[in-house]
């Protein structure tokens, strides 16, 4: 009892530190949104949400009971990958930072932000190819090699891996959901062409997991494991089409009502 009470005493500092990030995110956007209300229309409540919600998911798969049990439980881990790799970087993409940050900054460091948005590095990097790949490709690598296993016994690659994977994620969602300033726009034919084919290899992923499991999983863990991020990605991925659709639709209607005007 003891050692325990011990334990928990000596994980506190830790769990603190590891706050200390995402704690930073939320002050930080909430700065800014109060610095640019100066000057502009305010900010709308909901993208706070948005934020925080984000926020909120991303600490949920690396602080906390979920990160703790992912260590040693494989369901766990799957649910903190679908936190922080999908469900995270939707609700990030919608509170739009880039375009709260474009709007907070003088019009000489907007104009040196946009620049950098418009360089040949960041078109390839929020390319909707390059970004799936990252994004899939990078979880096929994960739990179709030894990364996976590695990474349960060494603290740094734990790390970076799962910045990757939130990284990825976030990447992938804006390069086919368009919410902040993207100098480099592809057509909304295009975007659902490589949608299609991401979500498909998401989803042939899981069904391959709950086959073949990654190394040091037990079979009841990889299957349960592939079942949640089938189902749980299918939820999330509902979420995803139906707001690309609607942005399609709402780009596509001004069209069509002056063709029907003529």
């Amino acid at each position: 009892m003891i050692h325990n009470h011990a334990h928990h005493a000596s994980e506190l500092p830790n769990e603190l530190l590891l706050a200390l990030p995402f704690v930073l995110a939320v002050s930080i956007y909430l700065l800014l949104a109060l610095v640019s209300n100066q000057g502009h229309k305010k900010w709308p409540i909901y993208r706070y949400v948005y934020w925080v919600s984000g926020v909120l998911c991303a600490a949920a798969a690396l602080i906390g009971p979920i990160a703790n049990a992912a260590h040693e439980n494989f369901m766990a881990h799957m649910v903190g990958h679908l936190f922080l790799g999908m469900l995270a970087p939707l609700f990030l993409a919608h509170a739009a930072p880039m375009t709260l940050l474009m709007r907070t900054l003088g019009v000489g460091h907007a104009r040196k932000l946009s620049r950098m948005l418009k360089s040949f590095p960041v078109s390839i990097y929020c390319h909707p190819i390059a970004a799936s790949i990252l994004n899939i490709g990078g979880l096929w690598v994960l739990y179709t090699t030894e990364l996976y296993s590695a990474m349960q016994h060494n603290a740094l690659l734990h790390t970076v891996v799962h910045l990757h994977v939130f990284l990825a994620g976030y990447l992938y969602t804006v390069s086919i959901i368009y919410l902040d300033p993207t100098p480099h726009r592809y057509s909304f034919i295009y975007r659902a062409i490589i949608l299609i084919l991401s979500l498909a290899a998401h989803s042939v992923l899981s069904k391959y997991i709950y086959a073949y499991p990654p190394a040091g999983v037990p079979i009841d863990q990889a299957q349960a494991g592939g079942m949640i991020m089938y189902y749980g990605g299918d939820i999330i991925e509902i979420g995803l089409i139906f707001l690309f659709c609607r942005q399609w639709y709402k780009a596509a209607r001004p069209r069509t009502s002056a063709a029907l005007n003529h």
